[in-house]
């Protein structure tokens, strides 16, 4: 009995033991497996062209927004990489023998699994290898130095600060003024009590002479003593100043922004003018698109870059901006790097017109499996705003601070409350004006023992009848020195 049960408790013990062996078996494979999980994983070629802030050498190592999508793609899609520059620094167009250059080049050779650059999608492109799609949206523009596209400044350059409509709105109130100026002077008996035996100062020209004279910021002559003319004057002046504040600020404002000084605003500005040499990247995409284009403005384009290839066309994006820098010189190319490097160099600037809007593709072999994968990751990193992250990461600009809201002439809505305030300060002179003259036609109604608004009227038409009054009172002083 007792052999027995040692027998029984050898077997439990043994079976105790091949259990944990296999267990301890097991996790050793796991850990073996996950110590080297890349064993498992594909590895894709990639090439790829140096360009600032694409792909840039920093320390022996490849840093960039190229490079950060493709480690995002990597761990998304589960792939290892191998990233190398493309050979001969082309981004990929056909040669003269027929053959594919550059990147697309290599991916055709199979030298290549993908390229992951700013690698344009064009349909000569997509009929050789396939895009996923685009990560970037961009187009064409031109990039130009400030100081070599500045003009001198137009003779009338002192009106800028307001536009036309503005200008006609401040003439017309100028006008308004000085004929209010002008009535209600005569108007009121405080200002004029006598028009028969003294002479009124406000005189048309005086009343168009006070009113410039303020605008001057000047004391002019003759000075106001009737409540009503006072108001006119008064709201005359505060309208002066508060429109010279704006003038001056706006106009300090245009002087500092150079929005005035950009004469080359679109492409046919550019083909107008004689004093920048222009091109773009030899083989790119911009220099193909401008030859089959069928606008006529996109054609001397071509045609201007074709016949100077040897001198306006050039290798590399970094020899581009290096030469608007240096000389007299237009880059015409993609307007997102354009961006860049008006951001990075303070003394650059891109004209506002952006044609051919296109994007950036990830290349691929024909028919290859990675195509729709890498779609679906561009995809899910663009809704996921990772792109947007990377965009701004990467085109942080030190240039930032400087810039400035782009200047525009004064509206006249700007000054709507400044109009208004002059018209209500305007009728309040008039109606002060009329009831001065009410009262004393009132006072005077009561002595002669005649209706009030005989009285007004007579003296309404006294007071604005100057001319004949003149004639009047010559030949009656004629007459008594006769």
């Amino acid at each position: 009995m007792d052999k027995g049960l040692h027998l029984m408790l050898c077997v439990i013990i043994t079976m105790l033991l091949l259990r944990e062996s296999s267990h301890t078996g097991e996790n050793n494979i796991r850990s073996s497996n996950a110590e080297r999980p890349e064993e498992d994983l594909p590895t894709l070629i990639v090439t790829t062209i140096l360009e600032d802030p694409y792909v840039m050498v920093r320390s022996a190592d490849l840093e960039g927004y190229c490079i950060d999508l493709l480690k995002a793609l990597a761990a998304m899609l589960h792939f290892s990489y191998k990233v190398k520059v493309v050979g001969d620094g082309q981004y990929g167009a056909i040669s003269s023998k027929g053959n594919w250059t550059g990147m697309i080049g290599e991916i055709m050779r199979q030298e290549a699994d993908i390229a992951v650059a700013p690698l344009t999608v064009t349909s000569a492109r997509e009929e050789v290898v396939s895009f996923t799609t685009p990560f970037l949206q961009t187009g064409i523009g031109i990039l130009l130095r400030k100081d070599t596209v500045s003009q001198e400044m137009p003779l009338f350059h002192f009106l800028a600060p307001f536009s036309k409509e503005t200008w006609t709105g401040l003439l017309f109130a100028y006008v308004l003024t000085c004929l209010c100026l002008f009535l209600v002077a005569r108007l009121s008996p405080c200002e004029w009590n006598e028009p028969k035996n003294e002479e009124n100062h406000f005189t048309f020209l005086n009343s168009f002479w006070f009113g410039a004279g303020a605008l001057a910021l000047q004391g002019i002559t003759p000075r106001p003593k009737a409540l009503s003319v006072r108001v006119i004057a008064a709201i005359w002046w505060l309208f002066t100043i508060a429109l010279l504040a704006a003038y001056i600020a706006n106009f300090t404002a245009l002087l500092s922004s150079g929005s005035e000084q950009l004469p080359i605003q679109t492409f046919e500005d550019l083909v107008k003018q004689r004093e920048l040499e222009f091109g773009t990247l030899d083989g790119s995409s911009t220099f193909y698109f401008f030859k089959n284009s069928k606008n006529p403005i996109h054609q001397l384009i071509y045609e201007y870059m074709d016949k100077r290839r040897d001198y306006v066309l050039v290798k590399t994006y970094q020899e581009a901006v290096q030469r608007v820098m240096e000389s007299n010189y237009a880059f015409i190319g993609e307007s997102i790097s354009q961006d860049l490097a008006a951001a990075r160099h303070c003394n650059l600037i891109r004209a506002p017109e952006v044609i051919g809007a296109r994007g950036f593709g990830i290349a691929t072999t024909k028919a290859s499996l990675w195509t729709k994968k890498l779609s679906i990751a561009v995809l899910k990193l663009r809704e996921s705003g990772d792109l947007d992250y990377l965009r701004n990461k990467w085109w942080e600009s030190s240039c930032l601070h400087k810039s400035r809201d782009r200047w525009s002439p004064l509206q006249p809505q700007a000054l709507g409350g400044l109009f208004l305030t002059l018209a209500i300060g305007l009728a309040l002179g008039v109606i002060a004006a009329v009831v001065e003259l009410s009262n004393k036609s009132r006072h005077t109604a009561g002595h002669i023992k005649k209706s009030c608004c005989s009285i007004f009227t007579e003296e309404m038409c006294t007071r604005l009848r100057i001319k004949e009054n003149t004639r009047q009172s010559q030949e009656t002083s004629g007459k008594a020195n006769a």
